[in-house]
């Protein structure tokens, strides 16, 4: 009986265990990194996009607008070169070494003072044509290069002392070749100099005309219409108004 009884328990044991439902092992969620998540995510202003894509092509436009008024102005320039070789009697070689001497010092001024400045690259180009023409006897040709050098250089060092005239003393800053017509993006505030660690001068609304005179950095240095003039950051400034197209 002990012997039957213990092979009974075993038996029911056997299918307590058959009948139990199998447990299925369930994968562990896998952990991903919130910062990793939103690292992957572009955020997209296609608003903002249009307005870039239409401010680079008005760049490019300007740019081609130039290339051609320079290409005419250079092409008025050989012009009265090649006119001034045939009359061989206009200047001396005294007058046109001189003129040349002249633009020479000119150019080293202007090269202390603005290095990297846009009409000192075009000065030394004409002065190279000048002495071109030299070499070749045309001293008129040679001196009228040199005279509009001269020219260059003086529109140089006149913006140079305008910009100096309104606070042009900042380390690291540079002068636009050309003041720029901009407009605010939003409420904007215009500060004593190029960093948040200087004090508010004043506050401008959004879409307030501007213009642009250099930068430093990030930050550009502007003036109103009220003849008001500070430091702004570069992402608060943007393209002229319409209102300032239409007139």
């Amino acid at each position: 009986m002990p012997t039957y009884a213990l092979h009974a328990g075993l038996l029911l044991a056997l299918v307590a265990m058959a009948c139990q439902p199998k447990r299925t092992s369930q994968p562990r969620p896998s952990r991903v990194r919130v910062d990793t998540v939103y690292r992957n995510i572009t955020v997209r202003d296609a608003e903002l996009e249009q307005r870039v894509a239409r401010l680079e092509l008005r760049v490019l436009e300007r740019g081609a607008e130039v290339e051609q008024l320079q290409g005419r102005l250079d092409e008025a320039r050989r012009e009265v070169v090649r006119a001034l070789a045939k009359l061989q009697t206009i200047a001396s070689r005294a007058e046109a070494a001189s003129g040349m001497a002249e633009a020479e010092i000119a150019m080293q001024t202007l090269a202390n003072a603005a290095p990297q400045s846009a009409e000192l690259a075009q000065a030394r180009e004409l002065l190279r044509s000048s002495n071109d023409e030299f070499e070749t006897e045309n001293y008129g040709g040679a001196l009228y290069l040199a005279t509009q050098a001269k020219s260059v250089v003086a529109s140089g060092q006149a913006r140079l002392a305008a910009g100096s005239e309104r606070g042009l003393a900042r380390p690291g800053e540079v002068l636009f070749a050309l003041p720029l017509k901009l407009a605010t993006q939003g409420r904007s505030n215009v500060r004593e100099g190029p960093g948040t660690g200087f004090r508010i001068l004043f506050t401008l609304e959004t879409g307030s005309a501007i213009v642009a005179h250099a930068y430093a950095d990030q930050w550009v240095r502007i003036s109103d219409e009220g003849g008001r003039s500070g430091w702004m950051f570069y992402s608060l400034v943007a393209g002229k108004t319409e209102r300032d197209e239409t007139r």
